[in-house]
């Protein structure tokens, strides 16, 4: 299909035999609406959602975690850019599939992974449609141990130590293109399923793998709780967790209440 530029101006008057039109070359087929509103994406959208989190998250050092160490120092740049658009591909698969996705923008500039109270991705019916199966092979085996041996384990021991039998909203990653940042795409993301999440008198709970996301969060009701770190590679990678109580609830303290909050900074990944 040949592609013509059009060089007639913006509203220009087309004369025809039969009548005058009025041609407007401002129309576009994206829909105006996901400039503005969250929507909740499908399977369909898994691949441009994966790469628009594989961008947002390319600095994340807790991605570059996975892809360090043992033989992957010998992958070339492009092979582990790859390997992480797949890992990112696969999450948003796996929670299309068990929790919820959500995205805004025209072109998914903002995508947020959630599970909602009582889900998990960790059935094996999950992993194996979503391909997360596939990173025991695509992980090198100092990766495979990162990923298995220390992150998921520490991951869910803090979760159950910081929320106990509790049901809530986990923001399991959000982030926003590079090209799209400063448009509030996060903020509207978060307060979207906060507000569910405030109906059904829900507590919400992230992990941010920068401490310059505190300050961030806190703008949304989110209360430091404590720090965790994975330890396998020459310098630690940490993780604050956050937990934001219903609104009009009181917020439950930790015993690192005590612990100085940092300035409100955002961070590229938001």
């Amino acid at each position: 299909m040949a592609h013509v530029i059009s060089k007639t101006p913006i509203n220009t008057i087309a004369t025809t035999t039969s009548s005058t039109a009025v041609v407007d070359h401002r129309r576009s087929l994206v829909p105006q609406a996901w400039e503005k509103s969250v929507r909740k994406i499908g399977l369909a959208e898994c691949e441009q959602a994966g790469v628009s989190l594989a961008h947002a998250f390319a600095a994340d050092a807790l991605s570059m975690y996975l892809l360090d160490g043992g033989e992957a120092d010998r992958y070339s740049d492009e092979t582990k850019w790859k390997l992480h658009v797949r890992i990112m591909t696969y999450l948003v698969s796996a929670h299309c599939y068990s929790g919820v996705v959500t995205t805004i923008g025209p072109d998914y500039d903002a995508v947020a992974l959630w599970m909602p109270p009582g889900m998990h991705m960790d059935d094996w019916w999950t992993i194996f449609r979503s391909g997360m199966w596939r990173l025991y092979y695509q992980l090198g085996s100092e990766g495979r141990k990162r990923y298995y041996e220390d992150v998921l384990p520490l991951l869910h021991e803090t979760m159950d130590e910081v929320m106990g039998d509790r049901e809530y909203y986990y923001l399991a990653y959000i982030g926003t293109k590079p090209s799209a940042r400063g448009k509030g795409y996060a903020k509207k993301l978060i307060m979207d399923m906060a507000a569910k999440a405030d109906a059904e008198d829900r507590a919400m709970y992230l992990e941010s793998s920068s401490s310059d996301n505190i300050g961030y969060y806190e703008r949304f009701g989110f209360q430091y709780r404590k720090e965790i770190s994975f330890k396998r590679g020459p310098v630690p990678v940490p993780l604050f967790i956050m937990v934001r109580e219903p609104a009009g609830k009181p917020v439950v303290k930790g015993a690192e209440e005590d612990v100085p909050i940092l300035d409100q900074i955002e961070t590229v990944k938001v």
